[in-house]
Parts: structure tokens; C-alpha cells; sequence
């Protein structure tokens, strides 16, 4: 599954806006709904003795919500059906996906990760130094976790992710007792709506606070890198993605890829495109259309220019290619060969969104130092 979201994520390019409301007051015994400014994927609820989070959804197409209670040590477990109850502050956790990790650590709580699915798939540092010291356990994949490590573990909460809604591992250890909780951060398309996930964590954490300021800062160095590219002369026109099996995969108007070039004041050529995944195009219309592009911008997983010659000719027709402006996400990786963007980025919108102003207009960030993005090598 790793590997075919990444390959999807690497065809889709990478790449809010309201002003942030105050949250409402809880009175004990009321029922509140805590603001969440840009995530769709989730709601937040405080009932006085306990708080809820429920999915509304889990995964594209899905029609069921589910929800989760969750109450603080020491408190009755409230009344009512919830697909989960979980006891909170959670002391050990297993996640599987590797953009769950920057949350677990600007929370500051990455010492509770015991278990991942894939662990090679991980580039930070900081969680590498423990999974090489043994404190994190590899548990197979995410469509296949071992179940029986994972019981050894016994972790207090699974956060798994799903394509679709029949995963018989999650009913598996749904039996044991284990809660398993969806996270749909992914599904998100607005770069601050992924981000504004770690509040999912900072709830089971009991991290609230601090996971809104760390989301607060995310958000107003976004808006703030947004109003400084609407200062630009001009917009460069923008294409990206690559062929895959004599497909050109790109994507579309509503996708997250295109909001970050829309913000960085980019022209992006496919943004009439209705649809938040990837489109598939023959090469003669994205030749046609983007033959004279300013600006290439994640060409799939290509990081070279030789590799694009060698994969397919019809790459050297491009303007972009030829004035050496096409840039990379896939350069930089961890240790162990993952992809530091597929990790951080959502997570951290502000810097792609800095990185793609500074591909697009260089001189609104001289000094800016690229977190994502590189120039292809030759």
C-alpha cells in the first residue's frame, strides 16, 4: 500500500483560506463542537467529562462515519455507542502512516510510538534513532499488519488509514479490544486542512493546546508566505507530473497540488480541471498545452534529467526541460530510501508553499533555503 500511495502521491505533485475564530467556551455537562478552520475529514466534540472525534470520512466515497470516545483516566465510560473508547492520555501507540510521524513528535510524544508497518518508509531522524535502538517494532504492511505482534505490543490505540472500507486486519484487532482509530488526513484538500490533523492527535495525546499553537503558526506562516506572492509582477505558467506506462498523470484543478500553485501565484495550466485526485492524459494534449511552460514542477519520480531523456524523448520538447526549470520532490530522502516530502510535507504546508515561491518568483525569498524541493540534477 506504501508504495502505491506513493507512486499516486508522486504523479499528483505536491504542492485557506478563513481567519482562525476563537473556540467556544465548555460549560460541563454541554456539548461543544471545537473549531476546526479548514479540515473537513473530522469533528471535534467536547461533552464536559469526556470528549468524541468522529471521522466523516474515512476514505473517498465512504458512507459511514465513525466515532470515537475519548475519556480521560480515571472517568466512567459515557453512555452511547462509539465504534472506539479510548483512554486518554494514550501511553503507547502504533500509526501507520509515515505522515502521522511529525505530528507524534512536534507533540512531542514520539516516545510512545512502539510499532509501523514498513519502518523503512520513515526519513526522520529523530524516530530513526529509535527504531534503530529496537523501540519500534516492524509490523508488516498496512493491509497485512502482523496482528500478533501488535497484541504483544498490546498499544492503548492503533491510527491506521484505509482506500476503502474493507480491511479485516482493523476488524481483527477490533476483536482483541484494541481500539483502532481512522485517520483520513490524506483525504484532505486544502494544504492547511491536512495539517490541522494534529489536532486529531493532540486530543489523544491530551496535547490540545498544544497542538492548536503549533497549527496556528503552521497557518499564519502560510497565509503570511500567501499575501507576499500576491505582491508578484507576474505568474509564471506551471506544469508538472510525468508519464507512468504511457500515461501522463498530473493533477487536478481542485487538488491540493493545484491550491499551493494558485497561493504561490503560479498559472497553473490544468486548474480548470474539476477533481481533487490525478488526471490521465495522452502526451500529444499535455505537450500541446504545456510545450512552452514557464516552470515544471514534480516531475513524478524523476530527481535527473538524463533519467527523464532515457525514459521518453518527447520530455526534451519541453521548454521547461530545456531552460533547466523542472523541479524535484523526490531528491531528498531518509537513511533508509524514503521520501522525506511524503512524510513532512503535510505537515508542514508553510515551507512547500515557500519552496514553490521560491521556484516561482526567486526574488520574493532570496534567502530562503528549499525543505522539499531541488532543481533536477543533470
Amino acid at each position: 500500500m506504501h508504495k502505491i500511495v506513493n507512486i499516486l502521491l508522486a504523479l499528483m505533485v505536491v504542492f485557506a483560506c478563513r481567519n482562525t475564530e476563537k473556540q467556544p467556551s465548555v460549560v460541563a455537562g454541554e456539548t461543544t463542537s471545537l473549531q476546526l478552520n479548514y479540515a473537513n475529514g473530522f469533528t471535534l466534540q467536547d461533552h464536559g467529562r469526556y470528549s468524541s472525534i468522529t471521522i466523516t470520512r474515512p476514505w473517498p466515497g465512504a458512507e459511514k462515519r465513525f466515532t470515537y470516545a475519548l475519556v480521560p483516566e480515571g472517568e466512567a465510560h459515557p453512555e452511547g455507542t462509539f465504534d472506539a473508547i479510548v483512554t486518554t492520555p494514550i501511553h503507547t501507540i502504533v500509526v501507520t502512516s509515515t505522515t502521522h510521524i511529525p505530528s507524534l513528535e512536534m507533540l512531542g510524544v514520539e516516545e510512545r510510538l512502539v510499532g509501523f508497518p514498513n519502518l523503512r518508509y520513515i526519513s526522520s531522524e529523530k524516530t530513526r534513532e529509535r527504531i534503530d535502538a529496537g523501540k519500534v517494532k516492524e509490523l508488516g504492511k498496512n493491509e497485512a499488519l502482523n496482528t500478533e505482534l501488535i497484541i504483544d505490543l498490546s498499544p492503548e490505540a492503533v491510527v491506521t488509514f484505509a482506500v476503502e472500507g474493507d480491511n479485516k486486519t482493523v476488524q481483527t484487532l477490533e476483536r482483541t479490544g484494541i481500539p483502532v482509530l481512522y485517520n483520513a488526513d490524506w483525504t484532505e484538500t486544502h494544504p492547511l486542512g491536512k495539517a490541522e490533523w494534529i489536532k486529531f492527535f493532540g486530543v489523544l495525546f491530551g496535547k490540545e493546546q498544544q497542538a492548536d499553537s503549533i497549527f496556528k503558526t503552521i497557518e499564519a506562516n502560510y497565509l503570511e508566505a500567501k499575501k507576499l506572492a500576491e505582491t508578484a509582477a507576474k505568474k509564471p505558467t506551471v506544469l508538472s507530473g510525468a508519464m507512468y506506462k504511457d500515461v501522463w498523470y498530473l493533477p487536478q484543478g481542485d487538488s491540493w497540488a493545484a491550491q499551493f500553485i494558485a497561493d504561490a501565484q503560479g498559472a497553473y495550466l490544468w486548474a480548470d480541471t474539476e477533481g481533487t485526485g490525478s488526471a490521465s492524459l495522452n502526451i500529444e494534449s499535455v505537450l500541446e498545452k504545456g510545450r512552452t511552460a514557464d516552470v515544471w514542477i514534480g516531475p513524478a519520480q524523476f530527481t535527473s534529467f538524463q533519467q527523464l531523456r532515457e525514459a521518453h524523448s518527447v520530455y526534451e520538447q519541453f521548454e521547461a526541460f530545456q531552460n533547466k526549470k523542472v523541479f524535484s520532490f523526490t531528491n531528498r530522502k531518509g537513511a533508509t530510501g524514503g521520501v522525506l516530502y511524503y512524510e513532512l510535507a503535510p505537515n508542514r504546508p508553510d515551507w512547500v508553499l515557500q519552496d514553490i515561491i521560491k521556484i516561482l518568483h526567486p526574488e520574493l525569498l532570496p534567502n530562503h533555503t528549499f525543505q522539499f524541493f531541488t532543481p533536477l540534477e543533470p
